[in-house]
């Protein structure tokens, strides 16, 4: 993978990040459903096919940490 696909993969995670805590912080989405989001994003990627079915399952694993961490979401 290149350089260039990295940052824009690092970018794209935080501008992500940044939304879906700006829409928790706004009420827009509670809690669970922004948990839901990123649960159907992680099965998108476990059931993805293809010749980069390693990457998918390397996406997948990313976005279960991110929802096992917590950081999704403000905790007050």
């Amino acid at each position: 993978m290149s350089e260039h696909s990295i940052n824009s993969g690092i970018a794209a995670l935080s501008i992500s990040e940044a939304l879906l805590l700006a829409l928790n912080d706004a009420h827009i989405l509670p809690e669970h459903e922004i948990l839901g989001v990123l649960r159907d994003a992680a099965i998108t990627h476990e059931n993805a096919g293809g010749s980069d079915i390693e990457e998918h399952k390397a996406v997948a694993a990313l976005i279960n940490r991110i929802i096992a961490s917590g950081n999704s979401v403000r905790r007050l």
